[in-house]
């Protein structure tokens, strides 16, 4: 089991910001793709954003240009960077990971509340 430690969630209102954080340094495996996801009790666990090893990125259409992923390979994290924030961002978000050879490995989760 990798240990993958979430931090930056929190309440905010509308048009607020918030950040995120993911820490994968305790896999001494290659890292290949990293990423964040949304969960709400209505729906399934979709994809917010990802970047590859590479630096490329792939976003929801729903938070295209306001939110901002981006990762430090040195010390394996990766960030979500979240701006114009709406009511309809909110959810539990999920830090996932994806090492080679070694799989897949989600965080715990984090709450992130955005009020009207």
């Amino acid at each position: 089991q990798l240990p993958l430690v979430e931090s930056g969630g929190g309440l905010v209102q509308a048009g607020g910001s918030l950040r995120l954080s993911c820490d994968a340094s305790g896999t001494t495996g290659v890292i290949k793709s990293m990423g964040w996801y949304r969960q709400d009790p209505t729906k399934q666990r979709e994809l917010v954003a990802a970047i590859d090893s590479d630096g490329s990125t792939d976003y929801a259409d729903s938070v295209k240009g306001r939110f901002t992923i981006s990762r430090d390979n040195a010390k394996k994290a990766v960030y979500l960077q979240m701006a114009s924030l709406k009511p309809e961002d909110t959810g539990d978000y999920y830090c996932n990971v994806n090492i080679v050879r070694w799989g897949s490995y989600w965080g715990q989760g984090t709450q992130v509340t955005v009020s009207s």
